[in-house]
């Protein structure tokens, strides 16, 4: 990580690559609550990026209906409490519409503000099905798919493709992460023939994971499915290896990307996740691709393209709707198409994303490839 994001634990700053002294009353003001120190900051940094970006090309363009777009950034660390404050403070200085947060927990505790706040809130990356399936959250978009759709996914390419029926089903206790695994669980048991073995949270950030590891093994499960993100990940699938335990790894898209690569190293090799549709074929992808590895020296991290996305879909509805009012915006949501770095998209009635989905990947010579 780098040093300056190693200063922004609960501080609000304003982005000087997105509005350069925007005079008083000729700007709009745009959130973003998501995690930028912590062990999931990779996440939030390639969000914010992607956010930054779209907004470069925004300001640039003549910004929203006339007005330069200021960007007002909160670090929650992924943590709800940490997010319901971020929350507060983004409300108190004024944004009119917000991107974040970037993890469901955190996501579903400070909704309850920005609802009541009457604010837009649209996610690059939270993926829980309360989220937009419950109607508890008019105010709430998404430019990724909702973890039943991914649940679905990864159980039938268990059961059909790698044809396994023992399974194990560990996750972090978190709300993305056992949320998930509850669906999975769900899922299979509306396949058939599938034995769960082992249904089991562990404590997130643990140093030792070996009584987990132990349970799998004894449970002669042969796939361990993970609800969590990629650090816990790291871990178990590494001791999973190196205690030579027969089982495959398979997780969502809290483990798709780099940062659980660079982590588990060799013991990555095999494993198997879900995460957003390559769409790498996309002329926009490619040129923001591009873009990034020239401005921040490395390729985009996960979620930066739905990011993107995400500043894009406000942007088009604020315009289709002439106004930057709630009411006015929520119901230009339903009716924008864009063309953005995912492919052509647009909302459901519930607000999730239309035209983008998950594929399932498996790490081959140390990187993802697309299997389906």
């Amino acid at each position: 990580m780098k040093p300056i994001f190693k200063s922004l634990v609960m501080v609000l700053f304003v982005s000087s690559l997105c509005a350069v002294n925007p005079a008083a009353g000729q700007s709009v003001k745009l959130g973003f609550g998501g995690a930028v120190s912590g062990d999931l900051a990779p996440y939030g940094i390639s969000s914010l990026r992607g956010v930054e970006l779209a907004l470069e090309d925004i300001n640039s363009n003549g910004g929203i209906l006339g007005k330069q777009v200021e960007l007002i950034v909160g670090d929650d660390a992924c943590k709800p409490e940490i997010a319901v404050n971020i929350a507060t403070k983004l409300i108190s200085s004024g944004v009119q519409m917000v991107v974040g947060h970037i993890c469901s927990g955190s996501t579903l505790a400070a909704n309850k503000l920005y609802k009541d706040a009457r604010l837009l809130l649209i996610s690059p990356s939270s993926t829980n099905d309360d989220l937009t399936l419950t109607g508890k959250n008019p105010n709430f978009f998404r430019t990724i798919s909702y973890d039943r759709a991914q649940a679905e996914l990864m159980t039938s390419y268990i059961k059909n493709v790698l044809n396994c029926k023992k399974i194990a089903l560990i996750h972090d206790k978190g709300d993305y992460g056992k949320g998930q695994m509850e669906l999975a669980r769900e899922c299979f048991k509306t396949l058939g023939g599938i034995d769960i073995v082992l249904f089991e949270g562990v404590t997130t950030g643990a140093v030792d994971f070996s009584s987990i590891v132990q349970k799998i093994k004894k449970s002669r499960a042969q796939v361990t499915l993970w609800g969590g993100y990629h650090s816990d990940a790291s871990k178990i699938a590494s001791l999973l290896k190196r205690k030579r335990v027969k089982t495959i790894f398979f997780g969502g898209d809290g483990i798709n990307g780099d940062n659980f690569l660079n982590l588990a190293g060799q013991y990555a090799e095999g494993v198997y996740s879900t995460g957003p549709r390559d769409t790498s074929n996309n002329t926009l992808y490619q040129e923001l691709t591009q873009r990034h590895e020239e401005k921040y020296k490395e390729l985009p991290g996960t979620f930066f393209y739905n990011a993107y996305a995400c500043v894009q879909a406000l942007a088009a509805a604020a315009e289709k709707a002439g106004s930057f009012d709630f009411e006015k915006m929520r119901a230009a949501m339903f009716e924008i198409k864009i063309d953005s770095p995912l492919g052509p998209i647009g909302f459901d009635k519930n607000g999730d994303v239309v035209g983008a989905g998950f594929s399932v990947y498996k790490v081959i010579n140390g990187k993802y490839n697309q299997v389906n």
